[in-house]
């Protein structure tokens, strides 16, 4: 944000870990972290998968998943690879050949499941293969999927169960000379995986993908996945987010990108600071929001825009953000530029206008970022 200032209490430290490259996308060390997501279409219609890895690229995702159960998949990820605008992750489970037919095809990273992929010999071959054809691999690790061994012995799912799941699954990829990794310990549990997570964290300096799996719907997951990755990310933990939601992938995105915004790990677009409305409110806050949301979505530049429906909090709100509105009376409200009460505009054409401000102080800054580079 532009009229972001410095200060120490808001620092994040990040857990120092090893960079990696998923595709030409960093991944650990100073990079940004990076929001996936995953297809839902059939991988074998390649038109509809490719359509999705499209949208979720525009809403922001840096790299996304595309599940490969069978062999015709691993032939539609071959097309699908060539026309991604961004690093295509295959999703592996319980059939090795598929990983290998996966990085044959050009897949930038493998997700294989140390509790289902087969013995240490077919992952030996996966491995070789990623190194063949120059792809990572993420160790997936999953609360509901452990090895049989690892049951056995904590007696259910829990944190120790999954470090160690993992720990041996780096283990042989160490033991294979294979180093261009990074794990995840998911699972559904907002404390288990939180737990777990710290735990992989203080145990290996690989970077970290962080993930509450299976999260639920679009509010509740979103709810879910905020406190949990949220947490995490505030202890500087997370290297690449994915937020699984019943819901569209795109959406997915969103939710990973306002995760990163709300802790000033990200900056994307427009962060809109509105208040819920009340009694004194000026204008429809919400309607306007709503529709200010829609037709700003095409604004990449990281900016601020604050839409406050009365002056009890509105002029200092606008005092912090690059554009904002305050509601006033007799139909009008009054526009804020660059944190400074600039014109009053009535509510009618308000929208129109505050779009119209948007757009110009987005182009000013992407002015100055490029004159910068």
């Amino acid at each position: 944000m532009s009229l972001n200032h410095v200060r120490p209490w808001r620092d994040i430290y990040r857990r120092k870990s090893r960079q990696i490259m998923v595709g030409d996308v960093p991944v650990g060390g100073d990079a940004p972290i990076a929001v996936q997501t995953m297809t839902n279409t059939l991988t074998t219609d390649v038109a509809a998968t490719v359509a999705q890895v499209q949208a979720a690229a525009e809403a922001g995702a840096d790299i996304v998943r595309v599940s490969v159960p069978d062999e015709a998949s691993s032939k539609a990820l071959y097309e699908i690879v060539r026309e991604s605008p961004v690093p295509i992750v295959a999703d592996i489970h319980f059939h090795y050949r598929r990983g290998i037919e996966a990085a044959e095809a050009g897949a930038a990273c493998l997700r294989i499941n140390p509790g289902n992929i087969g013995d240490e010999k077919r992952v030996k071959e996966v491995i070789k293969a990623a190194r063949d054809h120059n792809c990572s691999i993420r160790i997936g690790v999953n609360a509901g999927s452990l090895e049989k061994h690892l049951l056995e012995k904590y007696g259910e799912p829990c944190p120790e169960a999954m470090v160690e799941s993992g720990l041996e699954h780096i283990r042989i990829l160490e033991d294979n000379d294979f180093h261009e990794f990074k794990i995840s310990v998911k699972a559904s549990d907002v404390f288990l995986s939180a737990a777990a997570y710290q735990g992989i964290a203080e145990a290996t300096d690989a970077p970290i993908h962080l993930g509450i799996t299976e999260a639920g719907g679009l509010v509740s997951g979103t709810i879910k996945s905020a406190i949990g990755l949220g947490n995490l990310l505030w202890m500087g933990i997370g290297d690449t987010i994915r937020v699984s939601l019943s819901a569209d992938p795109v959406e997915e995105v969103k939710v990973g990108f306002e995760i990163l915004k709300s802790l000033g790990l990200r900056h994307r677009g427009v962060n809109i600071i509105s208040c819920p409305s009340c009694a004194r409110q000026g204008f429809d806050v919400i309607k306007t929001v709503e529709v200010l949301e829609r037709r700003l979505e095409h604004i990449k530049t990281p900016m601020s825009l604050s839409i406050i429906g009365c002056v009890v909090n509105g002029p200092g709100e606008a005092l912090m953000t690059d554009v904002g509105f305050t509601g006033g009376g007799a139909g009008s409200g009054m526009v804020y530029l660059a944190g400074k009460a600039s014109h009053k505009m009535s509510n009618e054409k308000m929208i129109d206008h505050i779009v119209e401000e948007v757009e110009k102080k987005a182009a000013e800054l992407d002015a100055v970022q490029a004159a910068a580079e």
